[in-house]
């Protein structure tokens, strides 16, 4: 499914779930969009025994099916399938990966040091790292390297998507580590397409912010036991 369509599909879901607020209709909402946090100020910090907030449809982890029980841990794989979607923790970081993604954590046990979007969307939440040690992100055409951040991404084989909602991030093209960007932002002020083909010198570009709100960010923050940055949110988008 193209970056269009999942845009599409998002947009769909969200007016759904607003005209269900609205005339008052929310026991229709699927279980897992309220333990989510869709609808409330978002959960407690997770269990150190803990890795799943929530699972909707199918999930893998290292080709296995998962459950709630299931633990994740760097070096492991995770993938959904369709309309699926997984909300876990690693260490002090926390992930929402949307249906028909893949991801692979690396790294040792519960700290992370690194992450592979293969394919589908993600949206990130890290923990600060000590000083002078940066986490490596990578999409099919992109190289982040974040320190404790939010970050939202989409992977196509020839185009990625990140929209930095707060933090710092070093965005470079894989194709070309000296078409790179230092990105500063505090709200969602600074989302890119990466491509493989350079226009006018460069393969980044300027982009839209999609598919992720700052709902889902205080939950993924909340989960292991952060808020988002203080004067986060003041803007208004897709509270």
């Amino acid at each position: 499914m193209k970056l269009d369509d999942r845009l599409l599909d998002d947009a769909c879901r969200r007016e759904y779930l607003t005209r269900l607020l609205a005339c008052g209709t929310l026991a229709l909402v699927p279980a897992q969009l309220a333990r989510a946090g869709w609808f409330s100020s978002g959960p407690e910090k997770l269990a150190d025994d803990q890795s799943i907030h929530s699972l909707s449809g199918e999930a893998l982890v290292n080709s296995r099916r998962a459950d709630l029980k299931t633990r994740i841990r760097a070096g492991d794989r995770v993938q959904t399938r369709d309309d699926s979607e997984i909300i876990f923790a690693v260490g002090g970081d926390s992930f929402l990966l949307r249906s028909n993604s893949e991801m692979s954590i690396d790294g040792g046990n519960f700290l992370v040091r690194g992450l592979r979007l293969l394919s589908g969307s993600l949206l990130s939440v890290f923990g600060r790292r000590n000083a002078g040690e940066t986490l490596t992100m990578t999409g099919p055409t992109a190289t982040l390297g974040i320190r404790g951040t939010g970050v939202y991404m989409e992977a196509e084989p020839d185009l990625t998507y990140v929209c930095t909602c707060y933090g710092q991030v070093a965005l470079a093209a894989s194709a070309d580590p000296d078409d790179a960007e230092l990105i500063t932002t505090a709200n969602h002020d600074m989302p890119r397409y990466i491509s493989n083909l350079a226009v006018k010198g460069t393969r980044i570009r300027l982009a839209p912010v999609i598919n992720h709100s700052n709902t889902e960010l205080k939950l993924l923050e909340a989960l292991v036991g952060r808020k988002v940055p203080k004067g986060f949110g003041k803007k208004s988008y897709n509270d």
